[in-house]
């Protein structure tokens, strides 16, 4: 993908547009996701400073708007543009359900009693909430320069997240002194769930950098 991606950008018209919305949709998410994780995990009263409504209504409508585009340009040109088309219906998808899941981490944010803060799992939290920002960025600095390189390491780093979610949620079945109030085991098993769909769809759209269109969502070639 990396070539067509490189050609994708020099050129003007209906899949260009397609591409850049779907980037805009990248740097929304990302926004949501940061100002949904500060709800959680640093206001008593769930506050955020972004409507989160209309941040999700405005992505879904470019979802939407990239479908369009990419099926109206195929319709009136050759098939030669058939594979990146597909790919940008592939990745939009992924990118809506990332907007989905910081969502549900407001909602949780909205449902929980104060700031979930568990200090025994804090380190680990922190780790994840980090990796996860910074990579949206890396995403978006991949497509923008079609670099497979920043692609093949966001997919490595966020492996790491959904691994550290897996061992959390783990230990939460089978551990029974965690020392955890029922809506605190609740709250953490949920958000760690959201963490992992977050980075396992960002890793989705990464893969369509570096893999060809059958095996975008597998991260080894």
């Amino acid at each position: 993908m990396l070539k067509e991606l490189q050609k994708l950008f020099k050129r003007k018209g209906l899949i260009e547009q397609a591409l850049e919305e779907s980037l805009e949709m990248l740097n929304d998410c990302s926004e949501m996701f940061r100002e949904s994780v500060k709800s959680l995990r640093e206001s008593d009263q769930a506050e955020i400073s972004i409507n989160i409504e209309e941040k999700d209504i405005k992505i879904n409508k470019y979802e939407r708007d990239v479908r369009k585009k990419v099926l109206t340009h195929l319709a009136v040109n050759d098939v030669g543009d058939l594979n990146i088309g597909l790919v940008l219906l592939s990745i939009v998808v992924d990118i809506e359900r990332v907007g989905d899941y910081t969502k549900n981490i407001v909602e949780l944010a909205q449902n929980h009693p104060g700031r979930l803060y568990l200090d025994q799992w804090e380190e680990m939290l922190n780790q994840a909430e980090e990796v996860i920002s910074r990579n949206f960025g890396v995403l978006i600095k991949a497509f923008e320069e079609s670099n497979s390189e920043l692609a093949k390491q966001l997919l490595d780093e966020l492996w790491s997240v959904k691994k550290q979610c897996d061992h959390c949620n783990l230990s939460l079945l089978k551990e029974n002194e965690l020392n955890l109030t029922i809506p605190d085991a609740v709250a953490l098993a949920l958000y760690v769930r959201y963490l992992k769909r977050i980075a396992a769809h960002l890793m989705n759209v990464a893969t369509s950098i570096v893999n060809p269109f059958h095996k975008i969502g597998y991260r080894k070639i």
